[in-house]
């Protein structure tokens, strides 16, 4: 089945700006229509070729704890952790939701890292998104589907800041600005927690 950017659901019109130093961050909640955004997460989680890859954390071979997909224009290789993902091309779903994105936000994109966290065991550590191929002032656009998770950030500084943010089925974060630069973030673990498929949509030069 293909969906139409019809059947992809309405979008929500509320926006929250978190009140941070030195970020620029958005959350929208109920950004998608429910039963449209599950409708979106059971198609990806049928029909993504998910692989869980293998990281280099000092100097030892780990695999992800979660699967993921990188999906892009062609030649988009994308570099972390001592690793390089070569793109999927894009499918008509996710095109199609890019679209939607890019409506939405005034913000191009051209590639998306899929993650799927298959329970509550799976999770993803402190990290920034600032890989120099997504250029000084990066923007990530975080659609999340299925199951709730905390979405923790901590300044760089050691001062203590921090924040913490469930993210929905269906919502949309946004991060732009110096953000990246400034803050990490990360999806700890969490008990007894279902399925979830995060998309951050980037724009790699």
């Amino acid at each position: 089945m293909t969906n139409t950017p019809k059947q992809l659901g309405l979008l929500g019109k509320r926006t929250d700006v978190l009140q941070l130093p030195d970020a620029d961050i958005e959350y929208r909640p109920g950004f998608l229509e429910h039963a449209a955004a599950m409708a979106l997460f059971e198609q990806l989680l049928a029909e993504t070729d998910w692989r869980q890859e293998t990281v280099q954390v000092y100097g030892k071979s780990h695999l992800t704890p979660r699967l993921s997909c990188w999906m892009g224009d062609a030649g988009l290789d994308y570099q972390y952790s001592n690793m390089t993902m070569s793109p999927t091309p894009w499918s008509e779903l996710l095109q199609t939701l890019k679209a939607r994105l890019e409506s939405a936000t005034g913000d191009k994109f051209n590639s998306v890292l899929i993650n799927l966290y298959r329970d509550g065991a799976d999770s993803n550590g402190w990290h920034s998104d600032d890989e120099p191929e997504l250029g000084e002032s990066p923007v990530i656009a975080s659609v999340s589907l299925g199951a709730v998770r905390d979405f923790k950030l901590r300044r760089k500084n050691k001062s203590g800041e921090s924040y913490s943010l469930a993210l929905e089925h269906g919502s949309l974060l946004m991060m732009r600005g110096s953000t990246q630069r400034y803050w990490q973030h990360q999806i700890p673990k969490r008990a007894h927690a279902g399925p979830r498929i995060n998309l951050t949509f980037r724009f790699v030069y």
